[in-house]
């Protein structure tokens, strides 16, 4: 069957009666014992969610950032047998270049609701307007309202297909591509499915885990040695979510998609692990509000199962989620943020063509909704040369 090739408009509507439902649940949350003093050292304590979960009972205003996001034009369309929801902000400016923008896990749309702005109209935030951009802004497959998905094998390389067709779609012949996260593996592999249009990538975190044999360990400064370091501490004591989403994805949701303060609880620990370690709390880290919202796309649209199983089918790709990758010839720029450091260029440099490495202090793994300042002006100025 051929697919439905048109892009409907779409509103993102909720029902009264889900958030009717969602405050009784909160309302009636049942939480685990804690031993006394172990802090965030087992995961997310119960006196910091219990205050997160009455914010968001009692304070949190759905409808509000409900609103503020239909203020961006968005769709759905079909590719590939799955409904795909995207925000599509034209710019103004007749030099504009189209940039389509990829979130990982566990994110959403939420995370470029700061940038969609200054890229698509730089004139109205004070910017130059020959640094404009027409924003494309997917919710990958499996999540938020591009979920839940309809089949099972949407790896990084289907996904990049789909977003291929879109950028076709659409009507661009030349675009550039970012992504953090899981839509690091998107944006490449996007590059590599459609290198004829992909002017250049942009990665925050680096391409690849690092990954180094003894000879070139012996090489490394103390301060790369030390990266690896802390990838290996990550792996051995912070990868569990791995684990699971890439084994038993399906056994998991069922306490996500069942309980808002168990989904909460899951992505709220990432935020606490992987923002700029600057800041105590996640709320300091990332707005709280924003946050919430984030947790929310999750929450109302059921998609526990679905985005998790990216790990899945990205485990059990051909090849395996660690095989070799195809070499890439397209330009590509990186940056690393305080807590995102762990890559090393020497070993981003064997497959990639990288000409931007960029190194920031501020900021962690949600570069964009932490400090969407820098990730603005890295955006702007490494894609300046590839307009």
């Amino acid at each position: 069957m051929k697919n439905n090739t048109e892009i409907h408009p779409f509103r993102i509507d909720i029902a009264q009666e889900q958030l009717d439902d969602l405050r009784r649940r909160l309302e009636i949350a049942r939480y685990p014992s804690e031993p006394a003093g172990i802090g965030w050292s087992r995961g997310v304590p119960v006196e910091y969610l219990r205050e997160l979960v009455g914010y968001w009972k009692d304070s949190y205003d759905w409808r509000k950032h409900e609103a503020a996001l239909n203020e961006f034009p968005q769709y759905t369309t079909e590719i590939d047998g799955q409904n795909v929801h995207f925000i599509h902000v034209r710019s103004p400016e007749p030099t504009a270049v189209p940039i389509i923008l990829t979130h990982g896990w566990p994110g959403s749309i939420v995370e470029f609701e700061r940038l969609i702005g200054p890229l698509s109209n730089p004139r109205a935030h004070g910017g130059d307007p020959a640094q404009a951009f027409h924003v494309v802004v997917p919710s990958v497959p499996g999540f938020g309202f591009s979920g839940p998905t309809a089949d099972t094998g949407w790896s990084a390389g289907r996904i990049a297909s789909a977003w291929k067709e879109l950028m076709a779609r659409l009507g661009y012949d030349r675009y550039v591509a970012q992504g953090g996260d899981i839509g690091v593996g998107i944006t490449r592999e996007l590059a590599l499915r459609d290198g004829e249009h992909v002017l250049a990538i942009h990665v925050n975190g680096g391409f690849d885990y690092p990954i180094v044999d003894e000879n070139e360990l012996a090489g490394l400064t103390p301060s790369e040695r030390a990266r690896v370091d802390r990838m290996n501490a990550f792996m051995a004591d912070q990868a569990g979510y791995i684990a699971i989403q890439s084994t038993r994805p399906q056994t998991l949701a069922y306490g996500l998609v069942d309980s808002p303060v168990g989904q909460l609880a899951w992505i709220v620990e990432k935020f606490k692990e992987w923002t700029d370690p600057a800041n105590e709390l996640p709320h300091e880290a990332v707005d709280r509000d924003q946050l919430l919202t984030n947790v929310m796309i999750y929450w109302l649209t059921g998609t526990a199962a679905s985005a998790a199983a990216i790990y899945y089918e990205t485990a059990h790709a051909e090849g395996g989620a660690w095989g070799q990758p195809e070499a890439l010839e397209t330009p590509a720029g990186v940056a690393l943020f305080s807590t995102e450091d762990v890559a090393l260029r020497s070993v981003d440099e064997r497959t990639n063509n990288i000409k931007r490495w960029t190194e920031y202090e501020r900021g962690g793994h949600f570069a964009a909704l932490e400090v969407p300042d820098l990730m603005l002006n890295e955006i702007r100025t490494f894609f300046a040369d590839y307009r």
